[in-house]
């Protein structure tokens, strides 16, 4: 089962989600990096391809080749906790 990362609800249509196909239910882009496989927040360009190009907006839809439409069931990745100014200057000069 597949599913839009807008409205997460579960989508019919599975496979080669083409570049302009929409949501039938939001209407939110499908080929984009939120929706993909290979998105992850904690990555380099929050992508675990490493040959893909960076793209900047991850809700809108791009030309990236190796997109891959996510399993519903798959887990999302953790989101990443930003340091405050005191832990950052702390790592910075930690020994």
């Amino acid at each position: 089962m597949k599913r839009c990362f807008s409205c997460k609800k579960i989508l019919k249509r599975v496979e080669n989600v083409g570049r302009r196909e929409c949501c039938p239910f939001c209407g939110a882009d499908l080929h984009v990096c939120l929706n993909c496989l290979h998105y992850d927040p904690a990555a380099c360009n929050q992508c675990r391809e490493t040959q893909a190009e960076r793209v900047l907006d991850k809700n809108r839809s791009n030309f990236c080749e190796y997109f891959v439409l996510r399993d519903a069931d798959a887990p999302e990745a953790p989101p990443v906790r930003k340091l405050s100014a005191k832990e950052q200057l702390e790592a910075l000069f930690k020994k």
